[in-house]
Order: C-alpha cells, then structure tokens, then sequence
C-alpha cells in the first residue's frame, strides 16, 4: 500500500513531463500498471474476479 505522502506527492503535477509515473487508482501501486483501466495488476485481477469490471472474463483454454 502506498503511503499518505506519495498519494499527496501523485497530485501536485511535476517539475517535468518526464518525471510523471502511472499509478493505480485504487492502492497507488507504480508497477504492473494497466493503462486501460488505470489500475495495477493486483486490483485488477481482484475487481475482474469479482465481476466488478464491465466485459472482463477470465480466459480459459
């Protein structure tokens, strides 16, 4: 989980474009970020399971 001050730190816009970094949305995790659904892979997996994201399956072959 990420803390109170990287969440304030994620809201002020950056000194430079390139110092930007994608975060998830819901738990402010930087890495195995989803850019479709502004998330990490971990809330992601969790919310599809759930039936919580519209038009997501789970894939089985």
């Amino acid at each position: 989980m990420a803390r109170t001050s990287q969440f304030a730190k994620m809201q002020k816009k950056p000194k430079y474009k390139i110092r930007m970094r994608n975060r998830c949305r819901i738990c402010g995790r930087a890495r195995g970020y989803l850019r479709k659904f502004q998330m990490c892979r971990i809330c992601f997996r969790g919310r599809a399971l759930r039936g919580e994201i519209p038009g997501v399956i789970k894939a089985s072959w």
